[in-house]
């Protein structure tokens, strides 16, 4: 373990609102289980003009700056995590904050007529974040990034038994890059392109670290700049505060999930995704008290979903539809089919069916919007697969 070679002093004052911002960012890879007291702190350091905070707990590093500072003295300082962001939340809002540290490691705190003074721990003694080498290294659109993480993160598995699938796998082959979850319930799979690709490689994310982007990325123009190394993988965020995201890589082998995937289907049904998503969410309120089972049949162009409770009654529920092949009846898990369905950006998704007992495929219907081929689907880019249940 390396540590922060820095001078442990630090006099600075920046603005109230990008401190508290700040520490709330890299506070998210604090731990409160480390047995290590430094790692319930935060580190901030001088860094040019501005600060740079940082935080980590050996598994997941989270660093960001605030690019406008006034810096007296250049330095270090730590301070408990917890307890900076509850005086910082409370401090005037549009203030000024002047922090400093003394040689006791004691953090002193000014705004207006508000002082503390923190016990903090010396700065030299924080962990330093982990070099990531870019040999492997690609950038995407943060709106993609974003994309891919909500299509898929539903789907991890919270088992830590099975430590393996408690991540996103991350497939990256040049300019193509693909995400996998499943928790052996539902498999979600999201694949799209990226930029200035190079080399490859399988990672397994843990969900923690996707929880964290999906937190910090935006729907914004911008550039997320992701590098791979061993078992550790960056993601430079877009932006001035320069938030960066290293974490430790889940090691082991990803189940082969292609096998999963059914190869042919012989019925496909073309539902309407807001009416299917009401119409499960009002049966799922029958369906909790049966292990949250819905039943799907189709009956003269229709598809009539029903869930039964022997302690609550029954619900019916029926829709119209497209079907190609004959009828079907099959029952899900009403949440496994809300998590697809709350985190599709189609008004049609696809239900493609073998047998009762064999898993079903869902597939956003994707148009082109162009003028000479409106209205014409193409090929989707996900896929959520979902283990059927046992009608009873």
């Amino acid at each position: 373990m390396s540590f922060l070679e820095i001078r442990t002093s630090l006099k600075a004052s920046c603005a109230r609102k990008a401190l508290f911002e700040a520490v709330q960012t890299v506070g998210h890879a604090v731990s409160g289980r480390n047995p290590l007291p430094i790692l319930s702190h935060i580190v901030i350091h001088s860094e040019g003009p501005g600060l740079r905070l940082m935080a980590t707990d050996l598994e997941l590093g989270i660093s960001c700056r605030i690019p406008e500072a006034s810096i007296s003295e250049e330095g270090a300082l730590t301070a408990p995590s917890k307890l900076v962001t509850e005086v910082l939340a409370n401090l005037p809002e549009k203030g000024e904050v002047s922090i400093s540290v003394d040689k006791s490691h004691t953090v002193h705190v000014n705004c207006e007529r508000s002082n503390y003074k923190i016990l903090g721990l010396p700065a030299d003694e924080y962990p330093k974040l982990p070099e990531v080498a870019d040999t492997v290294r690609f950038s995407i659109q943060q709106s993609k990034l974003k994309e891919m993480i909500r299509h898929t993160l539903f789907a991890v598995s919270t088992d830590e038994a099975r430590a393996i699938l408690t991540g996103v796998l991350m497939v990256f082959e040049e300019n193509s890059l693909k995400f996998v979850a499943t928790d052996t319930h539902r498999l979600a799979v999201k694949t799209s392109d990226v930029i200035d690709g190079q080399g490859s490689q399988n990672a397994i994310v843990p969900s923690r670290v996707m929880n964290e982007l999906m937190r910090l990325l935006t729907d914004q123009e911008g550039i997320v700049e992701v590098t791979l190394s061993g078992n550790q993988i960056q993601f430079a965020l877009p932006g001035e505060t320069g938030v960066r995201i290293i974490s430790k890589l889940i090691e082991g082998q990803f189940p082969n999930y292609a096998r999963v995937i059914p190869s042919a289907f012989q019925k496909k049904l073309t539902i309407p995704v807001q009416l299917l998503q009401r119409a499960v969410r009002r049966a799922s309120i029958v369906a909790r008290e049966n292990a949250q089972r819905v039943v799907l049949r189709t009956e003269d162009g229709k598809l009539i979903l029903t869930a039964e409770s022997q302690m609550v009654g029954n619900a019916h529920e029926e829709i119209e539809i497209i079907q190609n092949g004959e009828d079907v009846e099959i029952a899900f898990n009403a949440k496994y089919l809300l998590d697809v369905l709350n985190n599709l950006d189609s008004e049609e998704v696809n239900l493609e069916l073998t047998e009762p007992l064999k898993p079903g495929v869902l597939r956003p219907v994707m148009k082109v919007s162009s003028e000479e081929q409106a209205g014409v689907p193409m090929e989707s880019d996900y896929l959520c697969v979902l283990m059927p249940m046992q009608i009873v």
